[in-house]
């Protein structure tokens, strides 16, 4: 009889064990109780939502495009080289020449009678120009050379005259002839023509060989 007593004892003991662990082990686990939120406070993604609407996302890409010329600071357009120097020198002179073509091309193709914008928009290429010259020690002559002769964008033919003028100034540095600059728009004539020419018409056909000047007094 003492023997059935403890069989049930155990019985009951280990019944009350099980269903402890089963409660144990059934409980709300870490990954679903529920985070106390303090009165007013946002999620990140609810302040997201809030600030941008359904079209903000397309405004944000078109304002990134933009650049805000009033927000641009000084040093932008007047800070120093931003190239190192150059030692190569064929690579120096390929560069002087190739450079030249397109900043006298440029010239030659600005309006005859530009706009307060077209001439804004000159001056600060040209000052972006020096800044970002490949060659960092012929940027800091070419900046010096803008501090004493700014360009001159009021007209077609005075920036192509103060080009040909800034050229000149480097021949100068460089040990070479000084060009006629009469002649400047027939030796950088890119043959683009103007519009009001006939279909077919070249401006500024090109000279004979022998009419031709030195192009290496440009370099």
């Amino acid at each position: 009889m003492a023997r059935r007593q403890h069989l049930s004892l155990i019985v009951v003991l280990g019944f009350f064990a099980c269903f402890t662990l089963f409660y144990l082990f059934s409980g709300p686990s870490d990954s679903t109780l529920s985070v106390p939120r303090v009165p007013g406070d946002v999620s990140p993604v609810t302040q997201h939502n809030a600030h941008a609407g359904p079209g903000n996302q397309k405004t944000t890409a078109e304002d990134a495009s933009r650049i805000d010329v009033g927000s641009i600071p000084d040093s932008i357009l007047s800070g120093g080289s931003i190239a190192p120097k150059l030692e190569n020198a064929t690579i120096k002179a390929e560069l002087g020449r190739a450079s030249w073509k397109l900043f006298h091309t440029m010239m030659a193709r600005f309006p005859e009678k530009p706009t307060e914008d077209d001439s804004l928009a000159l001056k600060t290429y040209i000052q972006l120009f020096a800044r970002l010259y490949p060659c960092g020690d012929c940027a800091v002559h070419f900046r010096g050379l803008l501090a004493k002769y700014p360009p001159q964008t009021g007209s077609r033919n005075a920036a192509a005259g103060w080009a040909c003028f800034m050229h000149n100034l480097v021949n100068e540095r460089l040990h070479k002839p000084e060009f006629d600059c009469t002649k400047i728009g027939d030796f950088y004539d890119c043959g683009c023509g103007e519009e009001g020419h006939k279909e077919g018409e070249v401006e500024g056909e090109k000279k004979e060989e022998d009419e031709e000047p030195d192009k290496a007094e440009l370099q």
